[in-house]
């Protein structure tokens, strides 16, 4: 079981990219292409921005991504030129469940001020019951949140959100398939318009590649699918 009070970056599930040679594109048109199709398809509770990643150190050029976020789960997407060539890329990634030691002791603080309010208010013994009340109400409410509709704004309570997340969010067959349909969605209308946009020049893509994370920081070959070579008398656009 992993440290609920660990602290890391974003963990690299997959990585998929494709570089196109001698071409180049507009890249704010390819996000928005991108961001239109997902407006379209109404993908529920799916968060979208745009990020800025530093190239190398603090005072390096920085590369805007596009960045769709569902839950604890992110897609970042890079349009940009290398060279005369163009490539395309697409990082899916989970965000950690990270539970820190002073948002339990704040948890606890707060808990803490609300028996003594309570007490006051309706004295040791009903005082006791109620405070028991409201702690089994907040434990169903927990782990029925789902179905009560306050799932999402739960995940995004300060303090209250990650606690919950980690002890009390309830795993359910419909999390994990909704889960696997947003996967699948990102992925489809990412490589779905990276073919578009070459095709209509006349370009057909020489590789595409997928790669896991292995060590951290290493990438291991997992999928290599490339296209028939080009006839050279079909011309590149």
């Amino acid at each position: 079981m992993k440290n609920p009070f660990s602290s890391k970056k974003a963990d690299v599930i997959s990585h998929w990219y494709a570089l196109v040679p001698d071409f180049q594109s507009s890249t704010q048109e390819f996000y928005a292409s991108v961001e239109k199709e997902l407006e379209a398809r109404k993908v529920p509770d799916l968060e979208i921005s745009r990020v800025e990643f530093a190239e190398g150190g603090l005072l390096s050029a920085k590369r805007e991504y596009l960045r769709m976020t569902r839950e604890r789960l992110v897609f970042d997407i890079c349009a940009a030129p290398f060279g005369t060539s163009y490539f395309y890329s697409l990082r899916f990634a989970e965000l950690p469940s990270v539970v820190k030691l002073w948002q339990i002791v704040l948890f606890l603080f707060l808990l803490g001020i609300s028996l003594v309010i309570i007490l006051q208010l309706f004295g040791g013994f009903f005082g006791w019951l109620v405070f028991f009340l409201l702690i089994g109400l907040g434990i169903y409410s927990g782990r029925n949140a789902a179905s009560m509709g306050i799932d999402a704004a739960l995940i995004k309570t300060p303090v209250i959100g990650p606690i919950y997340e980690r002890f009390f969010r309830k795993e359910t067959y419909y999390r994990i398939d909704t889960r696997l349909m947003y996967l699948e969605t990102i992925d489809a209308i990412v490589k779905g318009r990276v073919e578009e946009v070459t095709s209509a020049k006349g370009i057909k893509l020489l590789s595409i590649k997928q790669y896991s994370p292995i060590f951290d920081d290493l990438y291991k070959p997992t999928f290599l699918k490339s296209a028939p070579p080009q006839n050279p008398a079909d011309g590149v656009a």
